[in-house]
């Protein structure tokens, strides 16, 4: 698995700061829509359905070619690419089916994308910061795993997307922050 050397320049980490308080900021804001409207599967909650996912290949665009600058990048974030456009598209082909469809795909991408945010906070632990990638990659497989199981109750709902969401946010905002200081430490 690739790594990125265990002391990336300044420039690197300050990238990837700055991009783990847009996650956060993008969460926050996406988690209040989604839960404002969250009773039904209209068009703008199907459009944030499917603009999450598409916001998430854009950050580990970013994610990638900000690491470049440092060596190789992370293998994972380019599975990460792959499983987040997969997603986006299986949320707008079954928003048209249900809660229940939307809660299975979007459970099936968070087991995924939990695994590969796990590795890749693990690999890039020297960079500082990371643990709350990791802690964050386990609790988005146990959350996904339950999306899918909720997806069989009756009365199934999307606000659980938006906590979800929220907390994923919470920890980019402790990563950002726990790399300020590792900066301010060398």
């Amino acid at each position: 698995m690739d790594t990125l050397v265990g002391t990336a320049p300044p420039s690197v980490l300050a990238a990837l700061r700055r991009l783990y308080f847009l996650r956060f900021a993008f969460a926050a804001v996406w988690a209040a829509l989604l839960f404002a409207t969250a009773d039904t599967l209209g068009a703008l909650t199907a459009t944030l359905l499917v603009v999450y996912p598409l916001f998430d290949v854009a950050c580990a665009v970013i994610d990638i070619r900000s690491a470049q600058g440092n060596g190789r990048p992370v293998r994972g974030l380019y599975v990460n690419v792959v499983l987040s456009t997969l997603a986006g598209i299986g949320l707008a082909v079954t928003a048209a089916s249900g809660i229940p469809a939307v809660l299975r795909v979007w459970g099936a991408w968070a087991v995924a994308a939990g695994i590969v945010q796990l590795v890749v906070g693990a690999v890039r632990r020297r960079l500082g910061g990371q643990w709350a990638m990791i802690a964050s990659g386990s609790l988005s497989t146990f959350a996904g795993a339950s999306f899918i199981a909720q997806a069989d109750e009756d009365g199934a709902s999307l606000s659980n997307l938006a906590g979800y969401a929220f907390l994923g946010g919470v920890f980019f905002l402790v990563s950002a922050l726990r790399l300020g200081r590792t900066r301010t430490k060398e």
